[in-house]
């Protein structure tokens, strides 16, 4: 279940009630008259059961709410309440399998923009990833794959192909093709310096036989990303983010990029080329899923005016 809570001028607040009021789905009604400051107006409460979130949003969206006033939604973890329950059973579908649209692209908005976070988290995990590969440890190599943020703006290239959203496509776009070479060079850096202090050499990193998977592209490299793809969205989209931490240790995005740059370090092509080609297949089969679970999910999409 949702909190909505809606700010609106005066004059339409009788209309936003009246989209609420007797809705199934809807519980807790709420007005506050004049309680809201900037911008001036009341104050309508509610809680929304996710099957019929979309739909009040797109009864407020022609009302011109979000323009007018504004609209906000927070995820309620405990509610004991009994016009709560009748509220869930009386709304079709369930909760679990509905995607919430609006909820979605906030999300996913805000984790495929290119800032300093993203970057760091990012080649962190190429460091932990390369660090992997020279001890060869398939524990760092697991912890490069949890700390890697990649899989959010993997997540919204799909979310905005599904929804035909090309900004957030490119923005997505931009994050990783900056992202992914921005990290490799760091990497490299590090590396090298490993090297010049005697760390690893070239014997190291043949010898590192407990991560070759990440190297050694085949079917399943394609059918784990496709699976990860899938599973990531569908924790997305049912609110169920503790099956993310399995999405991230099943790809090999991250290592293969920090695998790719110790072997180019070291003059090992063929593992370089290997990883390389795993880091695509990884990235295209992830949004490629993601995206087929968005095209089959119900397609009650608002569309905001503002």
């Amino acid at each position: 279940m949702l909190h909505l809570r809606a700010v609106c001028p005066t004059g339409q607040t009788d209309a936003v009630l009246r989209a609420l009021r007797g809705r199934a789905g809807v519980a807790h009604l709420v007005l506050l008259p004049g309680a809201a400051i900037q911008p001036p107006g009341d104050l309508v409460e509610a809680d929304v059961v996710r099957e019929v979130t979309d739909e009040v949003l797109g009864d407020l969206y022609e009302l011109g709410i979000e323009r007018t006033g504004g609209i906000t939604l927070e995820v309620i973890d405990t509610v004991l309440s009994d016009a709560a329950d009748r509220a869930g059973e009386d709304a079709p579908g369930e909760g679990a399998d509905t995607v919430v649209w609006e909820e979605l692209l906030a999300k996913t908005g805000e984790e495929s923009r290119l800032n300093w976070t993203f970057q760091a988290f990012l080649t962190l995990a190429c460091l932990l990833a390369a660090v992997g590969v020279v001890t060869n440890s398939p524990i760092t190599i697991v912890g490069a794959m949890i700390v890697g943020p990649e899989f959010g703006p993997l997540a919204a290239i799909a979310v905005g192909l599904a929804l035909r959203q090309w900004d957030l496509v490119r923005r997505a776009a931009i994050a990783l093709a900056v992202g992914f070479p921005s990290a490799m060079v760091v990497t490299a850096a590090g590396t090298l310096l490993f090297g010049l202090f005697g760390l690893f050499d070239r014997n190291d990193v043949r010898a590192a036989n407990q991560v070759d998977f990440v190297y050694q592209v085949g079917p399943f490299s394609l059918i784990v990303a496709l699976l990860a793809g899938a599973a990531g969205m569908l924790a997305l989209t049912s609110a169920k983010s503790a099956a993310l931490v399995g999405v991230f240790v099943s790809v090999t995005t991250v290592p293969a990029a920090g695998y790719a740059v110790v072997a180019a370090a070291v003059g090992e092509w063929g593992r370089c080329l290997g990883s390389l080609a795993q880091l695509l297949v990884n990235l295209i089969g992830i949004v490629v899923a993601a995206w087929l679970v968005l095209t089959l999910s119900p397609r009650r999409i608002p569309v905001s005016t503002g």
